[in-house]
């Protein structure tokens, strides 16, 4: 069994980026890079046979030249072709190889959420068995900045645990995103302002306690910025990203099943920043 990085590779020209970033992350993991591309499995024998010695060769020539146009060291590497499905391919090698992570290139239906939901991309982030990194920007890009969407689920704990883990010298940005009843209707009342402001004040009081349960089993773990903005979370995460751009966004991959589809789906569409989904636990 290795902990190596698992890269999948469609040989576009849309894959260089992240292909780069598997490479960095390789490197910075002391892990090999296990690149692998999926060919289709009713192709015949003899084709399939020619297509796996091509495929391997250009795999090769493109790390070759992500290297040396980005100055990337060189980690132990496997490169690989296996033929099936695609999305259960990428998943059981991951499995097999008992990958510590994943890296994928982003969808190239650009601002289409609605395109995204049944793509390889999005079945592979639903099943994978360790954190999956979409990468959409360059490979030389740091990770300083990292935003951490987080409410009150299992799910949630998971992911912060990861990032603080992952990240102990990036500076942590969690968001929630907040509604109380009774906004529209009541909001103009005093007693109801007052209200809100203690409610305000009782869930920041929740979640600063939540996190603080994380912080004291992690040693060594940065400082952490707590943020609580007002609106539906899909709205209130897209508005943050296009203000601060983050250099990465980690989130679960399980919550609210459909809910968070769309959350990640209207995120891998319009791709301001690099994207890691946890699974839920």
């Amino acid at each position: 069994m290795s902990r190596a990085v698992l890269f999948a590779t469609d040989l576009s020209a849309e894959n260089r980026v992240a292909f780069a970033r598997a490479v960095r992350l390789a490197h910075e993991g002391g892990v090999q890079l296990d690149a692998l591309h999926v060919l289709d499995e009713h192709l015949p024998r003899r084709v399939l046979h020619t297509l796996e010695t091509a495929v391997v060769e250009d795999i090769a020539a493109i790390l070759t030249d992500l290297r040396e146009d980005y100055a990337l060291p060189e980690p132990k590497t496997l490169l690989k072709t296996v033929a099936g499905s695609a999305y259960a391919e990428i998943i059981r090698e991951a499995h097999e190889r008992d990958a510590q992570l994943i890296v994928l290139g982003v969808h190239r239906k650009r601002g289409q959420p609605d395109l995204v939901a049944g793509t390889t991309l999005m079945r592979v982030l639903r099943g994978a068995p360790c954190p999956v990194v979409v990468a959409s920007q360059l490979p030389t890009q740091d990770w300083n900045n990292i935003l951490v969407p987080i409410d009150f689920s299992l799910t949630a704990r998971h992911t912060l645990r990861e990032a603080l883990t992952r990240f102990p010298d990036a500076k942590l940005t969690l968001l929630h995103a907040w509604n109380l009843p009774g906004e529209r209707e009541l909001g103009s009342f005093s007693h109801y302002a007052k209200w809100r402001e203690h409610e305000v004040a009782r869930l920041r009081s929740h979640l600063e306690h939540e996190v603080n349960l994380l912080m004291e089993e992690l040693a060594g773990v940065p400082e952490v910025e707590l943020l609580l903005e007002q609106g539906e979370p899909c709205e209130v995460l897209m508005r943050h990203i296009r203000r601060d751009t983050p250099d990465l966004v980690i989130m679960g991959s399980r919550s609210q099943l459909n809910h968070h589809s769309h959350i990640t789906a209207t995120l891998l569409a319009e791709p301001h920043c690099d994207l890691m989904l946890c699974r839920a636990w």
